[in-house]
């Protein structure tokens, strides 16, 4: 290459340099988080009510407003059981490692993306034998000359297209929002994957203490039953009294069938959870009544949930690459500039290829300015801007959504510890009466209705107490998740070393 093509080479680049940096389209700033004190429409109580005699489950929870979200928020159930799942989930859930995947390729694109800011070098060899014929340059007759030959071309070809209005670069922007959702997307599947493991375990625990209570009502029905029949044969009761009972009885073992089957669904909703067919019996038995009620709930700011809740940070990204793709379209409007060039050896034979007469090279430059193409280009960019604006409403959507989440787990758990403290109150009272009314009746002192009345009432109350029980450990965990979780902490899980490490390779920090 000659001084005037290389000096001509520098000015092209020279140029590229400074009019590189002009960039068509909107420059994207996170939204504004939203100007709110609270989460409800009146103030939160700063704790729930406490219900004596009701165990772990009957302690007061506080409200901790400012406090961060711990990470590994389950670990405040203390239940081995539950921490141990999580940690199997965590290690063989498809769904999780599909979205860890999807990161990888959302990375591997974004590096993809960047390489077209940069030159495309190719090295290119042609190896063509040919006969010519000296007809084909007007010679004719018996002296006209014919000759076979090789023909051996070797060179490095060089293409480069100008981002002068930006637009390489804005799909670069939008290729790293890409990254940013799927880290996000990432983040969501690991908080959604704990908190149905941890709301899971609790239904599973509730089921296993119904059926026992069922199981027990059973048995003390069983023996009620002997002693109407019993009485039935001295002449103290009536047919019409055993075959009541024994109605009782039916329907009460009726409902024993409905809540095994439940518990079957829930432990075979387990086993998918934790990555295993439901013919595995891995799953631990857990028991409600040993499960810690976390106590100090923090709540946060409600002006930081936006950047605490994994789905609204990854709507967040979607519409920054939205607002890329107008800065995509606009720069399509304005014209592309594409500098090629080549430098390289041509010759008949291998031997002299590379000598200094066989070398040969060119430079070009291309301009391209749409002028007509019926409206394409601006149609494009206006549903681009369509997109955003479509892209905005569904951020705003998901903020209000999780607002609303995280407004009802506040009422839920209000509520909760309010209808479990009248529930245990009613368990009380049912149980005494029950205790009562059966003493009274092997005495003679009332009927065969009023046991049965005083049966059915403690039945259905104990049960309404164990599901009260259990709703307040599932709204605290449903809390836990409405915040956020605690993923931007980066939990240290006390699960193996290497799925920590693994799980800390696909939490990358996020593109700006």
């Amino acid at each position: 290459m000659n001084l005037r093509a290389l000096l001509f080479s520098i000015l092209i680049i020279g140029v590229t340099f400074f009019l590189t940096s002009c960039m068509v389209g909107p420059n994207f700033h996170s939204p504004r988080a939203p100007h709110v004190c609270r989460y409800t429409e009146s103030p939160t109580p700063t704790k729930t009510v406490s219900i004596e005699g009701a165990g772990k489950a009957g302690k007061s929870q506080h409200f901790i407003a400012g406090e961060t979200l711990p990470s590994a928020w389950w670990h405040l159930f203390h239940s081995p059981e539950i921490n141990a799942l999580i940690c199997q989930g965590l290690a063989n859930s498809p769904n999780l490692a599909a979205a860890k995947a999807a990161l990888v390729q959302a990375e591997e694109n974004y590096i993809a993306q960047v390489g077209t800011l940069y030159p495309s070098l190719t090295a290119n060899g042609q190896l063509e034998r040919q006969r010519f014929s000296a007809a084909e340059f007007g010679g004719s007759g018996a002296g006209a000359i014919s000759s076979i030959f090789n023909l051996i071309n070797a060179n490095v070809g060089v293409t480069y297209t100008l981002d002068i209005f930006g637009g390489l670069r804005r799909q670069i922007e939008a290729t790293g929002a890409q990254v940013c959702f799927e880290k996000y997307e990432l983040d969501a599947a690991f908080l959604t994957l704990s908190s149905n493991i941890v709301t899971t375990s609790i239904t599973i625990a509730s089921l296993r203490a119904q059926i026992a209570a069922t199981e027990e009502l059973i048995q003390a029905q069983e023996k009620t039953l002997n002693i109407v029949k019993k009485q039935f044969n001295l002449g103290g009761a009536s047919k019409a009294d055993v075959l009541t009972q024994e109605t009782q009885l039916g329907q009460l073992r009726a409902t024993l069938p409905p809540l095994q089957q439940s518990l079957v669904q829930n432990q075979h909703s387990m086993s998918i959870l934790i990555g295993q067919f439901p013919c595995e019996d891995a799953i631990p038995k857990l028991n409600l009544d040993k499960l810690n009620l976390p106590t100090n709930l923090p709540i946060g700011v409600p002006s930081r949930l936006v950047k605490q809740r994994p789905d609204i940070q990854a709507a967040e990204a979607l519409l920054h690459a939205a607002s890329a793709q107008i800065g995509v379209a606009t720069a399509n409007l304005y014209p592309q500039i594409t500098v090629t060039g080549a430098y390289g050896w041509i010759n008949t034979s291998v031997g002299g290829l590379f000598e200094p007469d066989n070398k040969v090279w060119n430079i070009a430059a291309a301009i391209a300015q749409p002028i007509f193409n019926g409206g394409m280009l601006e149609a494009k960019k206006r549903a681009a801007v369509a997109a955003y604006q479509q892209a905005a409403a569904q951020y705003q959507q998901t903020v209000l959504q999780a607002f609303q989440n995280v407004a009802d787990t506040l009422r839920a758990l209000q509520h909760d510890a309010e209808l479990l403290k009248a529930q245990k109150n009613a368990e009380n009272s049912a149980h005494r009466s029950l205790i009562l009314t059966q003493a009274q009746f092997r005495l003679g002192g009332v009927n065969y209705l009023n046991l049965l009345t005083a049966e059915r009432s403690y039945q259905q109350a104990r049960i309404a107490r164990i599901q009260a029980q259990a709703s307040r450990y599932t709204d605290t965990a449903a809390l836990f998740q409405a915040l956020g979780g605690g993923w931007w902490r980066r939990p240290a899980l006390n699960c193996d070393p290497q799925l920590n490490k693994n799980l800390e390779r696909y939490r990358p920090e996020c593109f700006g």
